[in-house]
Order: structure tokens, then C-alpha cells, then sequence
């Protein structure tokens, strides 16, 4: 099983809404087949697994045991239902990490291969296989992203110099690890001060991997198109108060001035199926999430070497409990689980 995860994992950044998920076939101690689920739409990993067989071992399927990181799906999606796909590939055993707690599986894919004769075992390794698809089980338990917030400041706890003048904070080791977190991510999200300050690309151009949809608050539609978020090279949306217009690459969605803010967002997001957000600044933007409690990861860059004085000041860490810490030179990253969860 600790192999399925391993393998599951490499699904990252190019499944969602999908879980990742990976499996691997064994006979008699010898795995035959393996796979994981490689990019949305595309086949799931039972079926990598089974199609990874080489053709004088496929006799052995019908006498080997599936190990799979989670429950096979039941229903028609993108791709027929695993489960199917194992009963008419006659696997007599299933070794599974954890239920799938999307509402058209959750237990379904289970029953279905009990009820033709197949021994099923449930919970090998099931905190790791949550752990590993905590952002889809958010998604589905809460109906929003899983909301990761992240910044980087001095050793004084600044983000920003007078007047929010640019500061270089990050060394260049740890803006790498920042553009991976982005191509891990399905979104990433930016107010209107930092949209305007900083001009960020918002893209993974420092690693491999998709770039996940920018989001951009400007609540009235005061940021210049110059900017680079608004150069419909990747998926962009503009949270404002004025304009609703959907375009390929560029869309305007029109929130209620009534309303709260944050909450209307998370529901658009669970709407388009954008299961994770990264909200990379800025301070009142990333206070605003702690605020109201609407977070579950925190990550901290810190330059031990680096003081400014005076500037914008870092957020204050609400219910924040620290799970690990890394240093890249002089950069400490630090990070955080939202505590009481």
C-alpha cells in the first residue's frame, strides 16, 4: 500500500478535481502490474495497472490481489467504473486504503465488488491515503477548497517596506519551492494591493507542471489591464463588485456587495470544482482568511538575515499549530496546520 501512495502521488498537480490515487497487482508476492491515475479525463489507475501487465503474466491476474490507495469508482464519469473493470478481470482480492467520500462512490464501489464474490479488506494505510487527498476530502466534506495561505517576511515580521515598496524577502531556492506549491495547487488567489504592487505572473515558469487558475480581487475594477494576471496566457478570474462576462481565458464574476466576501468565493470555486486555493497575499487578504477561520494550511517563508523597520507588518497566525520546518540558506519556512480542526 505504501507503494499505491508513493505511485498516487506523482498524479499531483494534474488530477483535480480527481483524487490521486495509484494501485499496484500482486502474485504471490510479486508485483505484475502497477499504474496511478496520470491526468483528469485520462484512465484511473486500476486501469494503469491492469494495462502495465506483461502479456505472459496476464493469465496470473485472476489469482492476484489489487492493492489500490482508495475504494474503485462505481459510476460512469469521465471513465467507465473500476469496480466493473476488476469483476470482469475476475481479481479475487481487493486491498483498499480508504472509501472514496464522493457521494456517487462512498461505499457503492465496495458493495458492488462484495455482491459479485470479491474478498474486499478496508484500512491499510487509511490516515495516510486522507493525508495524501486531504484536498479532495475537503472539498467533499466541507463544499469548499482546501485553503493554503502563504507569505513571506523579514525576521521582523514584515512583508513589504513604507508605502508597501517592493522588498526582495525570498532567496532563490525558495521561490523554486514557491513555484512548486503552485503547480500542486488548482488555483491561486491575490487582492487588489498586491495585483497592483507586485505584478505577479502567477505561473510555475520555476518548475514543471501546470499552472494552476489565477484569481484576482478587484472589487471595483480599478487595476490596469497592463498587468501581467490580465495577459489571458493562463486561466484568469476577477472577483468584483461591477461585471459578470465569461471568456475563454479572462472572466469577470459579479459578487454581492451584500454578502460576504470570502464565502461567495469559496462558493464560485466549489461551483467550477476547484478543489484547492493558494492564497499568496496580500496581509489583509491572508488576515481576512484567518479571521474568519477559512484555512487550513499555512506556509511561512522567513529570512533570518533580512530586517526592514517599518512597511506593511506579516499576518498574525490565528489557531496556528507548526507540523515542520525546512531551511533553504538563510530562508526558514515554517509550516502550519489550523489548530482545532
Amino acid at each position: 500500500m505504501q507503494r499505491c501512495l508513493h505511485l498516487a502521488e506523482l498524479g499531483a498537480g494534474c488530477v483535480a478535481p480527481n483524487p490521486m490515487v495509484g494501485a499496484i497487482l500482486v502474485h504471490q508476492g510479486r508485483i505484475i502490474g502497477e499504474g496511478y491515475h496520470r491526468q483528469y479525463g485520462e484512465p484511473h489507475a486500476e486501469v494503469n495497472c491492469i494495462n502495465s501487465v506483461l502479456e505472459e503474466d496476464l493469465p496470473l491476474i485472476s489469482q492476484s490481489t489489487l492493492y489500490v490507495s482508495l475504494e474503485p469508482c462505481s459510476h460512469f464519469g469521465k471513465t467507465p467504473p473500476c469496480a466493473d473493470l476488476i469483476i470482469d478481470m475476475k481479481i479475487p482480492e481487493v486491498v483498499i486504503a480508504c472509501r472514496d467520500i464522493y457521494s456517487e462512490v462512498n461505499g457503492l464501489g465496495i458493495k458492488k465488488l462484495i455482491h459479485s464474490g470479491v474478498i474486499v479488506v478496508e484500512g491499510v494505510l487509511e490516515k495516510e491515503a486522507r493525508e495524501l487527498n486531504k484536498r479532495f476530502f475537503t472539498f467533499h466534506r466541507l463544499q469548499r477548497p482546501y485553503v493554503i495561505l502563504k507569505w513571506a517576511q523579514s525576521s521582523d515580521h514584515f512583508i513589504a517596506g513604507p508605502e508597501r515598496s517592493v522588498v526582495k524577502i525570498s532567496n532563490e531556492y525558495a521561490n523554486r519551492l514557491v513555484h512548486k506549491w503552485r503547480s500542486e495547487e488548482a488555483s491561486l488567489l491575490v487582492g487588489t494591493h498586491t495585483a497592483l504592487y507586485d505584478n505577479p505572473a502567477l505561473t510555475t515558469r520555476l518548475w514543471t507542471g501546470s499552472d494552476p487558475v489565477r484569481l484576482v480581487i478587484d472589487k471595483e475594477l480599478m487595476l490596469p489591464a497592463s498587468l501581467q494576471l490580465f495577459d489571458r496566457k493562463v486561466k484568469t478570474f476577477v472577483f468584483n463588485y461591477v461585471n459578470n462576462e465569461t471568456n475563454e481565458m479572462l472572466s469577470y464574476i459579479q459578487l454581492n456587495r451584500e454578502e460576504d466576501m470570502l464565502e461567495q468565493i469559496m462558493k464560485v470555486l466549489y461551483l467550477k470544482k476547484i478543489i484547492s486555493i493558494l492564497v499568496e497575499g496580500g496581509a489583509g487578504l491572508l488576515g481576512s482568511f484567518f479571521k474568519a477561520g477559512l484555512w487550513d494550511e499555512a506556509r511561512v517563508i522567513t529570512n533570518k538575515d533580512l530586517t526592514i523597520g517599518n512597511g506593511t507588518e506579516a499576518p498574525q497566525l490565528r489557531n496556528a499549530v507548526l507540523f515542520h520546518t525546512a531551511h533553504l540558506l538563510n530562508d526558514e519556512v515554517s509550516y502550519y496546520l489550523r489548530g482545532g480542526k
